[in-house]
């Protein structure tokens, strides 16, 4: 008997979330994608009748248009996946990062809205979660948090100023107002009370994403030993969140950004210092992949549960 074909719209096709979320579902086959007419993109009652014959409705625009497009889903009852910022944090939305928490997974598969995660908020909540909720760090401490990203994370108009340009920068810090969009969602769905410090980065290369702070055992509050068995605990039966424990004995001067790219996956380090009192943690992803089109993909088959990782990862 041949499965149950699901139907899904795409609404802002044409931005890189939303070609990354087309590719993959080229792969996937119990999803039929429905398609507008380019020049149906801004018509509010062609989106909608999509919408209604949608089981679920990806949106991949920006945050204005995104709340446009949400009144319209209401109208016809559709499931949503917000790949904008516009949600997370906002009532009446699931977050949608199924390896947050033992209860999150049910949630994203009941939900009839469901955010997508920021991509630097998915690194920074998959190594911060596991501390605060082990009582590891308590939740007014302060947290640094680093990150940098491949160029792709900027859209299609910082996409063109690398591979268009000549000589574009090698690396560019930016967020220098220490408010980028991502931090409210990491200071609400990883347990802290205080708003985290958060500088990220962009380098040149198109796909992939570091995640990082450190920890110093005078300000935790259990051996700082105890770290990678948290981690090892919490993602032991996770298939796209792993954690690396050759990184607690960790032979290379390096460690590089290249490796995961086009992967619906997170890899989790800690390197600690040679005298036990400090360490090093670290989320490895694509920026396009678990960062946000492979976990749009991984929700939408929570929501409709199907296979949770099919088509999630592009071949």
């Amino acid at each position: 008997m041949a499965s149950h074909i699901y139907k899904v719209f795409i609404d802002g096709q044409a931005g890189t979330t939303g070609l990354q979320i087309h590719e993959r579902l080229k792969n996937h086959d119990q999803v039929e994608v429905l398609l507008i007419a380019p020049e149906d993109r801004k018509d509010s009652e062609k989106k909608k009748l999509l919408m209604k014959e949608a089981d679920v409705t990806f949106l991949c625009l920006p945050d204005e248009a995104a709340k446009e497009a949400v009144e319209l889903a209401k109208d016809v009852s559709c499931r949503i996946i917000d790949a904008s910022s516009a949600h997370r944090c906002a009532e009446g939305w699931v977050y949608g990062l199924p390896e947050l928490n033992v209860t999150q997974r049910e949630a994203i598969k009941s939900a009839q809205f469901v955010a997508n995660p920021g991509c630097y908020a998915t690194g920074a909540l998959l190594l911060l979660a596991p501390l605060l909720q082990n009582k590891m760090l308590s939740p007014d401490h302060h947290v640094s948090i680093t990150g940098v990203s491949g160029y792709s994370g900027g859209g299609n108009g910082l996409i063109a100023q690398y591979e268009e340009q000549d000589n574009p920068s090698s690396f560019g810090i930016y967020g220098l107002d220490l408010n980028h969009k991502h931090i409210p969602e990491i200071l609400k769905w990883s347990g802290l009370t205080h708003k985290p410090t958060f500088v990220p980065a962009v380098a040149n290369i198109k796909q992939g994403m570091f995640v990082y702070f450190t920890l110093d055992q005078d300000a935790l509050l259990k051996p700082i030993t105890s770290v990678p068995e948290i981690y090892q605990t919490a993602y032991q039966n996770e298939k796209v969140v792993r954690f690396d424990e050759t990184s607690l004995n960790y032979p290379e001067r390096f460690k590089y950004i290249e490796g995961i790219q086009n992967q619906n996956l997170c890899e989790i380090s800690c390197f600690p210092s040679a005298d036990g009192a400090q360490a090093l943690v670290l989320a490895k992803l694509d920026n396009l992949g678990k960062g946000a089109s492979g976990a749009a993909v991984q929700n939408m088959n929570i929501m409709l549960s199907l296979p949770e990782h099919l088509g999630s990862t592009l071949s």
